[in-house]
C-alpha cells in the first residue's frame, strides 16, 4: 500500500484531473476549485497519479479509500502461488522399500505443486565414486516417482553429496 498519497491541502500541483467517487471525469480543474468542490461534499481530494501530466486526483472518502487499498493488496496476496522446497535424502545402500516409501512422498508433494530437492546423501569414500554411478542411484529414485516432473536444476555435486531439484511438469 502506498503510505505517501497526498491528500487535501498536501497536493501542491497548480491542475488536476479530478475525478468524483464513481469514477467519472469531472475534467481539470485549479487544486483550490478541486478542494471546494470536495468541502463542500464533506469528502477529500486524493493524488492518485502524481506522474501523469496534470496529476490525477480521485473526490472520496479517505477512509474508503485505505479501506479499497487493503482489499486489494488482500486480494493479490491470495492469488500469490506459494511453492516450498521439499528435501528428501536418500543413502547410496537404502533399500527398495525405502526408495518406494521416499518416491510416493515425493509424488504427493509434487502434486501439491511444491518443489523437490533430492539428496543423494554420501559419507567417507562414497563421495569420490564414479559420478555416473552415483546419478545411477539418483535415477533409481526417480524412475519411481508417479507423478510427472521436470529436472529444474540437474545431477550437481553438492556439500552432501549429489543434488538434483524437481518440479512438477505443467
Amino acid at each position: 500500500m502506498n503510505k505517501f498519497v497526498k491528500i487535501n491541502n498536501q497536493i501542491k500541483a497548480s491542475e488536476l484531473r479530478v475525478l468524483d467517487g464513481e469514477g467519472k471525469n469531472l475534467g481539470v480543474m485549479p487544486t483550490s476549485e478541486a478542494l471546494a468542490k470536495a468541502k463542500e461534499l464533506n469528502l477529500d481530494l486524493i493524488e492518485i497519479s502524481s506522474t501523469s501530466k496534470p496529476p490525477l486526483a480521485r473526490i472520496m472518502d479517505y477512509g474508503k479509500f485505505q479501506y479499497d487499498q487493503k482489499k486489494r493488496l488482500n486480494a493479490a496476496r491470495v492469488k500469490e502461488v506459494k511453492t516450498k522446497t521439499k528435501v528428501v535424502q536418500v543413502k547410496i545402500g537404502t533399500g527398495e522399500h525405502d526408495l518406494n516409501l521416499k518416491a510416493k512422498r515425493i509424488s504427493e508433494w509434487l502434486q501439491e505443486g511444491n518443489r523437490i530437492k533430492l539428496d543423494l546423501f554420501l559419507i567417507g569414500r562414497t563421495k569420490y565414486m564414479d559420478f555416473n554411478f552415483l546419478k545411477e542411484r539418483l535415477e533409481r529414485v526417480l524412475r519411481l516417482v508417479s507423478v510427472e516432473y521436470k529436472v529444474a536444476d540437474g545431477p550437481k555435486k553438492s556439500p552432501k553429496g549429489l543434488t538434483v531439484i524437481l518440479e512438477r511438469k505443467k
